[in-house]
This record gives C-alpha cells, sequence and structure tokens, in this order.
C-alpha cells in the first residue's frame, strides 16, 4: 500500500467524527416514541412517561410534549415496561422489547379514574417488529445462563440453538450458509478480516446482557458481512446495586468454566467489571471418536463504564483482554484412512491466541429529532499455530498478529416521516506473518519466513426508513466501500426493503434486496512459503474482496403471545471466502473460491410464558449451499494449465453444506425455585468430502445426527444458585466433516457433563 493511500485512510477513519450517521444496526441504541391521548383523542400534555428495563435499574423518563407526543432516544435493545401516567387518569403500562436501530410507536388512550382511586391497565405489545426488515433473533442473559452450555467460555449455543442456520463445525460457527460474520460490541463493530486463523469466540457470554443476532436484509449502515451480525449488548452495572458474582463449574474433562464480576451504578455512573479463567481436556473437535491431545484453557477480563454526563451526553467505554490456548487432536493411528490422505498421527501442534478490544463512544442528543454517536475503537488479535521441535514429517509454524484502529460516527435526523440515516466507518489494519516449516523427512527444504501487509476499510453510506404509513415502511440506502491495500477495490451497493403490517391480523410481509462487499484478508505469500506450495501442487495469489447479492422474502405470524417468523433467501457470491490447506500442515488458509449459491428457508417459533411456567423455542433451516468454479485467490492449485487443476463444471456443494438443521427446546420454571432446560439438536449430515472407494465412507453425505443437552438447577435464599448441565446426554458420536483442516477429520462433541454454581454477595 503506497504511502499516499495509507494517509488518505488515516485521515478519512481519524476524521469519521466529522461525519453524520444514524443510530440505526450498527449501534445498541434504538428509541421509543409515541403520542399520549384522553378518550376523545385529544392529546394530553405533560403526562408521565417512565420506560424502565425489565433486567436492570435503567430508566429513562420524559414528559409530553403540548401535542401529546414523546420520543425517548439512545435507549440500548432490550426488554422494557412503558408506563403513562397523569393526573385524573388511570396509569397505563405495557410491555416491550426494543431492537437495535428501530423506533417503535406506542398509541396511548387514558382512561379517565374514578374520584379517590388508582386504576392500573396493563396490556402486552404484540411482539411483530414492524419497523425493520432484518429477521433478527434476541437472546437475554437469563436465557444465557439457563441454556445448557450457553454461558461456558468458549460455547456458542446461545447462537446455535436459538438462530435457524447456525452450526459448528471444523471448530468454526457456520451460519446462512457462510463462515464470515461481523461482532458489535456495544454497538461498535469489531473489524477482524482473518475468517481462518481464530478459535476462540469474540466475547465470554457471561459478559452479554442481550445477544441480538441479524440475519441478512440488513440496512446500509452494516452488514459487510452477509452471513450473520452478532451485536452485544454487555453487562453494565445497571443491573447490580454493589454485588459480585463468583461463578464455579466442574465437571468430566477436568473441565472448568470461572468468573468473578463485580458491578454497580448511581443515577449517573455505572460500571461492571470481570475475570475469567478456564479449562478442560476437550477442547476441540477431534478426528476420532476418542478424545486425544486436545487440551484447552485460557483466561481473560473485561469491563465496561457507563457515565451520563448530562440528560444530553452520555459516554460508554468497553475494553476485553483474552488469552486462549489448544491442543490441536490428531489421530495416532498412522495406518488410518485419514493418515494416508494426510499424515498427521506424528503432530504435536498447539494455537496460541490473544485478542485485545477497546471501543469508546460518546452519544449526544440534540433534540428530541436528532442525535450523534462517535466511536472510536482498536483492536488486537493474534493467532500462533505452534509445532513440537520433533513433530514429523513436518513441523509448521504460522503465526499472525493483526492491529486494526479506526472510528464510527453516527448521527440520526427525524423529519417528518423519514429516519434519515448518514454515516461513515472506517479502520487502518497492520499484519505481521511467521510462516515456517522444519521438513524432518527431507522431502524439501527447511524455511522460516517473516512477512507483513497494511491495508484499511472506509465506507459512507446514507440510508432513510420512510414510514409512508402506519403499517408500509420503506427503507433504502447505498454504501460505499473502498478498501486500500496493495491495490485498491470501490463498490458502491444499493439495498432495499419493504415491510408491511396487514391490519388487525398484525402479520408483517418484508422484502429485501441488497448487495454488500466484504474486505479480503491481508495474506501474503513470498520466497520458500511459495516455492513449497508450489511443491504441493498449489501457489498463492492476492485476495479480492468478496461480493455478494442477496434477496429475501419472509414473514411474522403473532398468534395469542406466540411468534412465528419464516423467511427465504437466495444469496449469490462472487469471490465467496473460505479455507483451505497446504500440503500436510493441516492449517486454514483463506481462500476465495470463483462463486457460491446459498438458499434457504428459515423458521423460528417463539411461545408464550405457558402457564407461567416456561417458554418454547424452535429454530429450524431447509438450506443448500453450493459452489462454483476453480479458487481465485489465496491458496490455488497450480500449476492451472495440469489436467487436475480443472473444475467440475456446474454447482458442487461446499463442504458445510448440511440440507436440514433444527433445534427445539424449553426454558422451564418450576416449584421450589427449580429451573430446568432442554434443547434438541438434529443435523442431517455434511457433505461427504471422500465418498469414493477406498474411503470407508459412502454417499454424498455424512450421517445423520441427533443430540440431546440439558440443565437442571435451583435457587437457594437470594444469593445461591446450583445447576447440573449435561450435553449430548446419550453420547453418540459420529463424523461430522471429513475436511483436513485443524486435525483432520471431525467428531461431533462427546458428552459433558459439569456442575455449576453462582454465588451473588454485596460489598
Amino acid at each position: 500500500m503506497s504511502a499516499r493511500n495509507l494517509l488518505y485512510l488515516l485521515l478519512v477513519a481519524l476524521g469519521a467524527s466529522a461525519g453524520i450517521s444514524t443510530p440505526a444496526h450498527a449501534t445498541v441504541f434504538g428509541e421509543v416514541q409515541g403520542i399520549v391521548h384522553d378518550p376523545q383523542h385529544r392529546p394530553i400534555a405533560g403526562a408521565h412517561v417512565v420506560l424502565q428495563s425489565k433486567s436492570s435499574a435503567l430508566s429513562k423518563s420524559i414528559d409530553t410534549d403540548p401535542d401529546g407526543s414523546f420520543r425517548l432516544q439512545a435507549v440500548p435493545l432490550g426488554a422494557y415496561t412503558l408506563t403513562v401516567s397523569q393526573t385524573g387518569f388511570a396509569s397505563l403500562t405495557q410491555s416491550m422489547t426494543l431492537a437495535s436501530g428501530t423506533s417503535p410507536v406506542f398509541h396511548f388512550a387514558l382512561q379517565v379514574a374514578a374520584i379517590q382511586e388508582s386504576v392500573s391497565v396493563s396490556t402486552q405489545t404484540g411482539a411483530v417488529d414492524a419497523d425493520s426488515v432484518t429477521p433478527t433473533t434476541t437472546i437475554s442473559r437469563a436465557a444465557i445462563a439457563q441454556t445448557p452450555g450457553a454461558d461456558r467460555t468458549n460455547g456458542l449455543q446461545m447462537i446455535t440453538d436459538y438462530v435457524p442456520g447456525a452450526y459448528m463445525t471444523h471448530d468454526m460457527l457456520h451460519i446462512r450458509g457462510g463462515h464470515q460474520v461481523s461482532w458489535l460490541i456495544d454497538g461498535v463493530e469489531i473489524p477482524n478480516t482473518n475468517i481462518g486463523s481464530n478459535l476462540g469466540p469474540q466475547i465470554d457470554p457471561k459478559d452479554i446482557d442481550y445477544l441480538e443476532v441479524q440475519r441478512g436484509s440488513y440496512n446500509a449502515d452494516v452488514g459487510d458481512r452477509t452471513y450473520g451480525v452478532f451485536n452485544v449488548a454487555p453487562r453494565t452495572g445497571f443491573e447490580r446495586n454493589s454485588e459480585g458474582e463468583v461463578v464455579l463449574s466442574f465437571g468430566n474433562f477436568f473441565e472448568s468454566n470461572d468468573q468473578l464480576s463485580i458491578g454497580s451504578h448511581t443515577q449517573r455512573l455505572a460500571y461492571y467489571l470481570s475475570l475469567n479463567g478456564n479449562r478442560s481436556d476437550y477442547g476441540l473437535e477431534t478426528p476420532i471418536a476418542q478424545v486425544h491431545h486436545d487440551a484447552a484453557n485460557g483466561y481473560g477480563g473485561f469491563s465496561s463504564l457507563i457515565y451520563n454526563r448530562t440528560a444530553q451526553d452520555q459516554f460508554r467505554l468497553v475494553t476485553q483482554l483474552r488469552q486462549d490456548y489448544f491442543q490441536i487432536p490428531y489421530d495416532p493411528n498412522p495406518d488410518s484412512y485419514q493418515n494416508q490422505l494426510s499424515p498427521s498421527s506424528g503432530l504435536r501442534d498447539a494455537q496460541r491466541e490473544t485478542d485485545g478490544m477497546l471501543a469508546a463512544t460518546w452519544a449526544h442528543t440534540f433534540n428530541q429529532k436528532s442525535m450523534i454517536e462517535i466511536s472510536p475503537f482498536y483492536h488486537f488479535n493474534s493467532a500462533n499455530f505452534d509445532p513440537r521441535p520433533s513433530d514429523y514429517p513436518v513441523a509448521t509454524t504460522s503465526d499472525r498478529t493483526s492491529n486494526y484502529a479506526g472510528m464510527q460516527a453516527l448521527i440520526d435526523a427525524n423529519i417528518a416521516r423519514n429516519t434519515l440515516q448518514l454515516g461513515l466507518y472506517g479502520w487502518g489494519q497492520q499484519d505481521s506473518y511467521l510462516f515456517g516449516s522444519v521438513f524432518r523427512d527431507g522431502s524439501f527444504p527447511s524455511f522460516r519466513t517473516p512477512d507483513s501487509a497494511g491495508g484499511g476499510l472506509v465506507e459512507e453510506y446514507i440510508s432513510d426508513n420512510f414510514k409512508a404509513t402506519s403499517w408500509l415502511t420503506i427503507i433504502a440506502g447505498l454504501r460505499n466501500s473502498r478498501f486500500i491495500s496493495n491495490f485498491i477495490e470501490n463498490e458502491t451497493l444499493p439495498r432495499v426493503g419493504v415491510a408491511v403490517q396487514i391490519p388487525r391480523l398484525h402479520w408483517v410481509f418484508r422484502g429485501f434486496y441488497g448487495r454488500f462487499y466484504q474486505p479480503p484478508p491481508l495474506l501474503t505469500a513470498s520466497g520458500p512459503l511459495v516455492n513449497f506450495a508450489q511443491a504441493s501442487n498449489t501457489s498463492f495469489v492476492p485476495l479480492r474482496g468478496e461480493r455478494d447479492e442477496e434477496h429475501q422474502f419472509g414473514v411474522q405470524i403473532p398468534f395469542k403471545g406466540w411468534l412465528l417468523d419464516a423467511d427465504t433467501f437466495e444469496t449469490r457470491a462472487n469471490n465467496y471466502l473460505d479455507h483451505s490447506n497446504i500440503g500436510e500442515s493441516s492449517l486454514y488458509y483463506p481462500v476465495t473460491i470463483d462463486g457460491a449459491l446459498i438458499q434457504a428457508w428459515e423458521l423460528t417459533l417463539r411461545s408464550p410464558n405457558i402457564g407461567n411456567r416456561g417458554q418454547l423455542h424452535l429454530a429450524y433451516s431447509n438450506q443448500i449451499a453450493r459452489q462454483r468454479g476453480a479458487i481465485t485467490g489465496g491458496l490455488i492449485c497450480y500449476p492451472i494449465s495440469s489436467p487436475q487443476c480443472d473444475v467440475t463444471p456446474g454447482y458442487t456443494a461446499l463442504d458445510h453444506d448440511q440440507r436440514n438443521t433444527l433445534n427445539a427446546g424449553f426454558n422451564a420454571s418450576l416449584p421450589r425455585r427449580i429451573y430446568a432446560s432442554t434443547n434438541v439438536y438434529y443435523g442431517s449430515g455434511f457433505t461427504n468430502g471422500y465418498p469414493d472407494p477406498p474411503s470407508p465412507y459412502s454417499g454424498a453425505y455424512l450421517p445423520q445426527h441427533t443430540t440431546f443437552d440439558l440443565s437442571v438447577g435451583k435457587t437457594f435464599g437470594e444469593k445461591t444458585t446450583v445447576s447440573v448441565n449435561a450435553l449430548n446426554v446419550t453420547n453418540r458420536r459420529l463424523l461430522l466433516d471429513n475436511s483436513l483442516t485443524f486435525g483432520g477429520f471431525h467428531y461431533n462433541d462427546p458428552r459433558q457433563v459439569y456442575g455449576e454454581v453462582r454465588f451473588f454477595f454485596h460489598y
């Protein structure tokens, strides 16, 4: 990257604070607005409106204007109770769940109270979201704590159990046919272009207050990662009053996930701090049914600080630092089928990862119709794949360190029926690498090669949510992306959508068309590494960005507290980002494939609180994920002219293609302060990479599989909760995946049973 381009990138990224943008989905905030009137539909001025969080002491209040209207801005996503009161009228209370970037409108008709009588009328809001075209799933910290396995440091059941088309295979989270997802922490998008070298999740689930999962159909303000956006509202301290919590657990495989956290708040200040540690003899998916050379451990810390300087100014600061270690499992039988494909029985590799993040936000409300957010951020990430010096036949080293620094700036302006959105998001990236291999079998000269690369991204967008009527919302926007490295890529991408609410039925139909650009990893190669790749019939070509086109149609159907959400989508990708391995290293290396096509039907079902005992959740996906054409970037087939580089015409299944995925669970509250949570997972089987003889497997797909998870807990007094979690209760083991990455083949997780104690204390 030239000095001129680097200077341009730095100036634009740091100058983002001068831009204007909106709190749409690239934020943790939404807003609540409404109108209060009397039985004759005359506006009531001065009515007192209080918005109270259901999970913490966070609250906001305002009095209605002379026209009876109100608007509460900078409200974090989550579940709330909205109460309206005025002298002479019965108060009215309504429950609601707020999604980020939405602006629901409520109409309150206050009834005249009888003399010397206080009346409270309670209603329930419909669960549909007529203000957005994005299919969204929101998981609370209470659900995370009770879902089997979900609160473990490296657990992702908070996603896979609730989100259709989301599953783990070859140690990576897949959603909607892809690996590439965006994590927003406190509404700030944390960049990470290296999908192929990270195993540890972005954040410990115990530090999450709400997790909002968005699946496609994004507004123009976010969504470079087409496949999924995970917007985390972290713990803040508003849920505590000089209180702390100790979480201790222990189970088979000597597994333990422990945490100490404290938090408190005043009217203007809230803080939350946590320290965590974990270890287990089972870390990554194993290439055989037995758990062998598979220990994992890690530790970290997290903090959140919120300061309300005035009613118009809020400052938020989130920091995190974590360290993870994973042994890479292997098949110890040198005569096994997979060791004939890629010998690994002599390897004793390990992966070490470090991740640090800092994100600060200043949110300023100008008036009831406009506000601004400015969020500088920094992200450090390293992934070091280290061998045992005596590994045979090859001891491979692959170390990477990435530094990202940038800024996100957002402003919101409500004009008539329009929510206008303008924004700027940018970051600069500097990566350093160390590649090396020691060939103990003498098959190739040993080498050790350092390398580095720089680049970055600048994006501007404009978007509008137009509320044409009470039942019709139209979104439209443009996002311009400029990626700068040794080459420059420019894309201007349209996004349009519509949401229609059917009167009385309250069904919401939505449609969307959009295009997306995803910046590529900065991986480069030169010298001996290229020579080694070519000796293995591969070579390196610079990676270019992925370009996606999405069509989606969906419907939300509420019925007596139940909510059915169904959608169908098609994503066409050019330069589809995937991964491959080089020689016998069993490492992930990023590649781009000429094209991919993902088509699916998805369905989620949420129940109301059935008999005051619990809620049912269900997520189903029928999905086809296919690829076409040759590898176009990264680790390509070489030489291109050779017959082995010929590509089968048409589409073939991606290595993580699974046609049917179902999760169904129930979170129950039982007598004597006991709770029970269950989840049943069914997968129809992933693509079989080696279906023909002499493979011991047959058929185009590997076996279907079903697992059952269970969690049971009881609260004693006000301070202690004890629970037992069991994952894959029947301990059914089978082959999930036979791609040769991170240890070769991959079996599903074994039975894991652990007990957990949560103890609250005051300080």
